[in-house]
């Protein structure tokens, strides 16, 4: 029954596409009735499951996880402001108004905000509000694209909450890569959480820049008649403010200089003392936003719970070395067979949120790909470029599906949907195909080997004395 796991996998798409349940009820629910199946035709041994308590407590006592709560009450006080609203005019009003002045205005945005958010659903419910009233004369389906496209920002650019959840995902996944058949440990160093930051930089710098230039493209640099951007002098110099303390504090993730947590946390305590200083929230907003933060932040840890059950029953029926098994047995060149792993990934994807893919899929494939590739953070890197596409290909991509519903932009085909986002999925193909094929892409901004100390060749009579003192150790004559 070691294919199991496959069954455990469709069932789960086909339900959560099916039935609109929530996923980590699905998955608790998915993992219960095969687990139930497996036990009784003994194809998992019951003890096994004892250690799902363990699991849960281990997975409540990462560190890394302590932000996530910090990220969504981030999100949510910025839902209520107005400083957003503030970047996105002083953005546009440098392009000067223009649609596609708004349009790249709106992936600036995408691009300060989305990290702080993390998933693409909180992205898209953030930025559905932002930049869906200021894009509206835009055509509904080029609108919907852009605010999709916005949404999966967060996915690749460091140092969001997926980069450093993905970042120890694969730190387990290469342990287990090294264990496989065919596997050379030793060759690399155990990869970890900043090199998955520093392998995913220039990738995202590269997608942005030519997704901006799309964006101008597609929406034209001719004057608006609306006057919505224009705003006193100060409303620019609080979105420099605002723009200036995000940098800086993601940028001391990025370096190292701080923990996601202690980022979060000085996030947050400088948007309620702003908030507070400025009495941008009363009394009942802040009810809602604290009521809002423990909903969202409970759902959140329930498909952590969920993930992390169905991980264990994935496992106990030996499905993971079975994928190993048919990778590796297949005949396919390593090249190949690490492709068909990320189409794998990639049809996953399309039904999945970036967090239910970094806790449910990505444990199960990564070790393979790693094995494959030879090269951790390559696998890291092209893992995320692989989850921003799927997720923007219309019908069912997870970005597109979030913005059509909540941005309220009007119905629009699904064949006028992929041409608008067609020019977007291009580039990221061109960018995760220069990846893949190119691993020294990912590698542009490691820090430098050390070179080894030079050894110094040993004289004749030095090798001699060494000899005799192996050869008579109590120094006898």
């Amino acid at each position: 029954m070691s294919s199991a796991g496959l069954w455990m996998l469709l069932a789960l798409g086909l339900l959560t596409v099916s039935t609109g349940l929530p996923v980590w009820a699905l998955l608790i629910g998915v993992s219960t009735l095969f687990a139930s199946v497996g036990v009784a035709g003994a194809a998992i041994d019951w003890h096994v499951l004892m250690a799902i308590q363990a699991r849960i407590v281990g997975l409540l006592e990462n560190d890394l996880l302590q932000a996530l709560p910090l990220y969504v009450f981030i999100g949510i006080v910025l839902q209520r402001l107005t400083i957003s609203d503030k970047v996105f005019s002083s953005l546009a009003a440098l392009g000067g108004g223009s649609q596609g002045a708004r349009a790249c205005a709106a992936l600036g945005v995408g691009t300060l905000i989305a990290p702080m958010n993390g998933s693409v659903a909180s992205s898209s419910a953030l930025l559905a509000r932002l930049i869906a009233p200021r894009v509206k004369a835009m055509d509904a389906p080029r609108a919907v694209a852009l605010v999709g496209v916005a949404a999966t920002i967060g996915v690749v650019v460091p140092p969001s909450l997926v980069l450093i959840l993905l970042g120890d995902a694969m730190m387990r996944a290469h342990t287990e890569a090294g264990n496989l058949p065919g596997a050379t440990p030793g060759v690399m160093r155990m990869v970890n959480t900043q090199d998955v930051l520093n392998g995913a930089l220039v990738p995202a710098l590269l997608v942005l820049v030519l997704w901006l230039i799309v964006a101008w493209w597609q929406n034209g640099g001719g004057k608006t008649d609306r006057k919505s951007e224009s705003a006193p002098w100060s409303s620019h110099i609080l979105s420099a403010m605002a723009v200036a303390t995000i940098v800086a504090l993601l940028a001391g993730v990025f370096r190292g200089k701080l923990l996601a947590v202690e980022a979060a946390a000085s996030a947050a305590c400088l948007l309620v003392v702003a908030s507070v200083a400025w009495q941008l929230l009363d009394k009942g907003q802040w009810r809602a936003v604290l009521a809002d933060t423990l909903s969202l932040s409970g759902a959140l840890m329930a498909l952590l719970v969920g993930a992390t059950t169905f991980s264990l029953v994935f496992r106990a029926f030996g499905t993971d070395r079975l994928l190993s098994d048919m990778v590796l047995s297949s005949g396919l060149a390593p090249y190949q067979g690490a492709l068909v792993i990320l189409l794998f990934v990639g049809a996953c994807a399309w039904v999945l949120d970036a967090f239910e893919m970094i806790f449910v899929i990505v444990p199960v494939v990564a070790p393979s790909l790693i094995n494959r590739l030879g090269d951790a953070q390559q696998a890291s890197v092209l893992l995320l470029l692989v989850l921003q596409v799927s997720f923007l290909v219309p019908p069912m991509g997870y970005a597109i599906v979030m913005a059509q519903a909540r941005a309220g932009l009007g119905s629009t085909t699904t064949a006028a949907l992929l041409r608008a986002v067609s020019p977007y999925i291009v580039v990221q193909c061109l960018v995760t195909a220069s990846v893949f094929a190119r691993p020294g892409f990912v590698h542009l901004l490691d820090a430098p080997v050390a070179a080894p100390a030079p050894v110094q060749a040993e004289s004749d009579q030095e090798l001699e004395r060494r000899i005799r003192e192996m050869t008579d150790p109590a120094g006898k004559p």
